[in-house]
């Protein structure tokens, strides 16, 4: 028996069978020529690892043939599996769907009546698609219209000078000492409001749901880090703040669902049905972030003479002044799209990692020994924040591998992809036209034998404790590559890392109901769906 966790993904083999539609297995080599128009692709916002899969599992060693495949003189077309309707049937799975097809299929396409869907999960064909090729591939055009009405002209919808121009600005704030500084503050403050928040449960014994506190407390630190706001929504004084959550949840959601809706169009028109929700959300939305800056421009003018501005959204405000195209609306597109990489990616590997710990509790209490021998004790919350220093965080080896093999299993983003602006080749051999998108499957990914050896499945942070070799491509789905490498990695690991030694040192955490089955909500980050509810019992550490 494995010392590791089974999470038994591959128990929904018997029920993901191919829905209502043509039952066939085909090469598109031996049919009929598939000239597809543009293909929408998925948006990309990535939460990093700092590592690469493990190299003591050889990654194409053991593997179905196709990842053998080699670049031939006359390159063929993947096989279908499908079409794109199964995935209205399995929507609430889709993410198990795919990852069924995977474990035979490591490439593969999806029929629609008038596009080309490429889905992946070899390794080299992403690093081609994200690093290698970068300049062949964009979001396409398809998946700017889904995507817009709620991330506008942001960071993860643009291609082209409008990205440049905020990557650029990103990249220089992200690098500062300033922003740093204020950013690990802000964690640790808010790291010590939610061990108060927990303490309150665990005193009465009652049971909570921990992906709500996280969003919040994550909510309240983008909101510090990005707009210079004492939201204070996690110690629940701001009703707004509760409610821009769900709001914003909710139409993450409904945005996915246009992937997969032919209607969603004709909805939004007649403003029917899920698009008359997702225009409300955004409206709600919209008017909260616009007021908040138009206050934070107020206070920069009544307060010119201080040079030093800490949060992200001032520095911006300073820079628009020097652009005109930066007016409200667009600053208002920037903050959104780095509002759901500082709150959904980190809440929700949060709530993945404590699921998971409550799982292993042999791993849970790994971490609490590593932080006993390495975090200097103390009673007091607010003082043992303060010993959570950048110095502590880089000895935490273990928590980070932890980390790490939770979003192996539970990527931040599931399924993401471009689209071919010209004809390619990928490095497996297969086709690509202009116009066909190529999705990679980070969900699947973390879970085939093929790269990760027979213990796939199994939750055991030990297997990134060997890797020598960073160089690994098998992990790009997730830390991407090339121009749009993650730039909040090290900010989303430290954050992370702070709240979780915070709260396992005062509370060790267990799962309310054992058979409860803990399952996703699809949409763009990987929410757990209807959250995770636990119990925390005080900790006495030795």
């Amino acid at each position: 028996m494995s010392s590791g966790m089974h999470i038994g993904r591959l128990e929904l083999d018997s029920s993901l069978e191919s829905p209502p539609q043509p039952a066939f297995i085909w090469n598109t080599s031996s049919f009929l020529h598939f000239s597809p128009k543009n293909e929408h692709s998925s948006y990309h916002l990535h939460l990093c690892s700092h590592n690469s899969p493990p190299n003591y599992h050889n990654p194409f060693s053991s593997h179905p043939k196709n990842l053998h495949r080699k670049v031939n003189k006359k390159p063929k077309l993947p096989p279908i599996l499908g079409t794109v309707f199964g995935q209205l049937f399995y929507f609430n799975k889709l993410h198990d769907y795919f990852a069924n097809f995977a474990l035979k299929y490591p490439t593969f396409r999806l029929l629609a009546p008038d596009q080309s869907e490429l889905y992946t999960t070899d390794a080299r064909n992403i690093e081609h698609v994200l690093k290698t090729n970068f300049e062949n591939y964009s979001k396409g055009e398809d998946n700017k219209e889904i995507v817009t009405d709620l991330f506008g002209e942001g960071i993860f919808a643009v291609d082209g000078g409008k990205w440049k121009q905020q990557r650029k600005l990103a990249s220089f704030e992200f690098s500062t000492r300033v922003l740093r500084e204020f950013s690990c503050t802000v964690f640790r403050n808010n790291a010590a409001k939610l061990v108060g928040v927990v303490s309150e449960f665990a005193n009465g014994n009652e049971v909570f749901d921990v992906q709500n506190l996280l969003m919040r407390c994550t909510l309240d630190s983008i909101f510090k880090v990005g707009f210079g706001v004492e939201l204070n929504c996690l110690e629940g004084s701001s009703e707004e703040g509760g409610e821009f959550i769900k709001a914003f949840d909710d139409s993450n959601a409904l945005i996915y669902w246009r992937y997969v809706d032919p209607l969603w169009k004709l909805k939004r028109f007649l403003n029917v049905g899920c698009e008359a929700a997702l225009r409300k959300n955004i409206k709600f939305i919209n008017d909260f972030v616009l007021s908040l800056i138009s206050k934070r421009r107020e206070q920069l003018e009544k307060n010119q003479h201080c040079n030093e501005k800490e949060d992200i959204l001032s520095r911006f405000l300073i820079e628009s002044k020097k652009d005109s195209r930066m007016n409200d609306r667009y600053l208002m597109d920037i903050i959104l799209n780095f509002m759901i990489a500082g709150k959904d990616t980190s809440a929700n590997t949060l709530s993945w990692f404590f699921y998971m710990l409550c799982k292993n509790p042999r791993v849970q209490e790994k971490v609490v020994l590593e932080m006993e021998e390495i975090v200097r004790n103390g009673d007091r919350i607010e003082d043992y924040v303060e010993k959570i220093t950048d110095e502590v965080l880089d000895k935490m080896h273990y928590l980070h591998a932890a980390l790490s093999e939770t979003l192996r299993l539970y990527p931040a983003v599931p399924l993401d992809g471009r689209v071919a602006d010209t004809d390619d080749i990928l490095p497996d051999g297969f086709k690509l036209n202009k116009g066909d998108g190529v999705y990679y499957i980070s969900y699947a990914m973390g879970r085939m034998p093929y790269i990760w050896g027979d213990d796939a499945e199994d939750f055991k942070p030990e297997r990134w404790i060997k890797i020598t070799d960073f160089s690994n491509p098998n992990l790009l789905s997730n830390s991407l590559a090339g121009p749009r490498i993650c730039l909040g990695k090290d900010f989303a690991y430290r954050q992370m890392k702070i709240v979780s030694i915070a709260l396992l040192r005062f509370f060790v955490f267990k799962l309310a109901d054992e058979s409860r089955k803990v399952t996703y909500r699809t949409m763009f980050t990987l929410h757990i769906d209807g959250g995770l509810h636990l119990r925390a019992f005080p900790r006495t550490l030795s």
